[in-house]
């Protein structure tokens, strides 16, 4: 997929103070209201001091500049993807409310379990912290050592293969076998690929030798192709999206709501444009800045996931330009530094255990 252009912010003369506390103001505005900002408003904004006349005429200004725009014959006006970046670059995360961070702090000192379910309830946080579509792309398993085998009898000659990773993912795969198997030679057989297969990936996982018995060697030859399979799989990282719901109220226009709901089910898409905007060294996409054409009137705010240094994940919101940028910035920075904590907890101990502190 072609990268698209990297917004320039060297494409038109900076704004001097007024008009950058005019266009902030309109902004703020319209976030609130969706409804098209006229010059009364903006006159009783902090840092406006000026005549409702001379806010026309910067808004006239802002406008052949490419930061306003007048819809239909409404007398205010609206912001473009422009106005919207100049709002962005220069107004930052906002303060998460005291309310928002205790739910961040609860729910990471007291969620538990593997982590697909680590980071599927973390896409139900961020999109309750928001009210926008969320997406957690959890880290890739090619290259996590397997820590364990279990096989897991589920009828007589059916068999539930458990690959415990070091990233404390669990992979599983059902396995159907020629003959019953009881739950003495499952565990047997579970010994023995772990002995072999310990520390190795699953990419990585080859031939496993033979035991001396033959009914467990039987189960393990049937077996060990699964786990093979496993490091082959050519989905995309485990992707847990949230708030899908919340799109319908985003929007006004029930096709646009339709367009977003169908990118939503397409995990490889949302994993490479996730992507793409991080390696672009953006943590905002606003409209076309992303480049994908049915994402047109959204926005992304994205933050990396990393453990120890290196990239583990991603997650971000996705909703309309309309977004609360202050707010969704701030969520984002705040889950994504708690999960990174968490990830960290799930990795091999090769080192001193991560500090689990309180959300910044």
């Amino acid at each position: 997929r072609d990268h698209p252009r990297r917004h320039r912010r060297h494409d038109a003369p900076p704004l001097d103070d007024r008009k950058a506390a005019i266009l902030n103001a309109v902004v703020s505005e319209y976030i609130e209201t969706a409804q098209p900002v006229g010059s009364g408003h903006v006159t009783r904004s902090p840092g406006v001091e000026v005549s409702s006349a001379t806010v026309r005429s910067e808004m006239v200004a802002l406008e052949r500049d490419g930061y306003l725009v007048q819809p239909h014959t409404s007398a205010g006006r609206i912001p473009t993807d422009k106005g919207y970046r100049f709002f962005v670059d220069n107004v930052g995360p906002g303060p998460l409310e005291d309310a928002q961070r205790q739910q961040v702090r609860q729910f990471f000192a007291h969620v538990h379990g593997e982590v697909e379910e680590l980071l599927g309830r973390t896409s139900g946080l961020l999109a309750n912290l928001t009210d926008y579509a969320s997406v957690v792309v959890g880290p890739s398993h090619e290259s996590a050592p397997i820590r364990s085998v279990q096989l897991v009898g589920l009828a007589p000659r059916v068999v539930l293969v458990l690959v415990v990773l070091a990233d404390g993912a669990v992979e599983k795969r059902t396995v159907d076998l020629a003959a019953d198997a009881t739950d003495t030679l499952l565990g047997a057989a579970g010994v023995h690929l772990s002995a072999h297969l310990a520390g190795t990936t699953l990419p990585a996982a080859g031939p496993v030798g033979p035991t001396g018995n033959a009914d467990v060697d039987a189960v393990v030859h049937q077996v060990a192709p699964a786990i093979v399979d496993l490091g082959v799989s050519d989905e995309p990282e485990h992707v847990f999206v949230g708030g899908s719901s919340r799109m319908a109220a985003a929007f006004d226009a029930v096709e646009t709501v339709r367009s977003v709901l169908s990118i939503l089910e397409q995990q490889l898409v949302v994993v490479e444009l996730v992507e793409d905007i991080l390696e672009r060294g953006l943590s905002v996409a606003i409209g076309a800045e992303h480049g994908f054409e049915p994402l047109a009137s959204c926005a992304l705010v994205v933050a990396p996931v990393s453990v120890e240094g290196e990239t583990a994940g991603a997650i971000g919101v996705l909703g309309p330009t309309r977004m609360n940028y202050p707010r969704a910035l701030a969520a984002v920075h705040v889950v994504g530094e708690q999960l990174s904590r968490r990830l960290a907890l799930h990795s091999p101990p090769d080192g001193p255990p991560a500090d689990d502190g309180e959300a910044d």
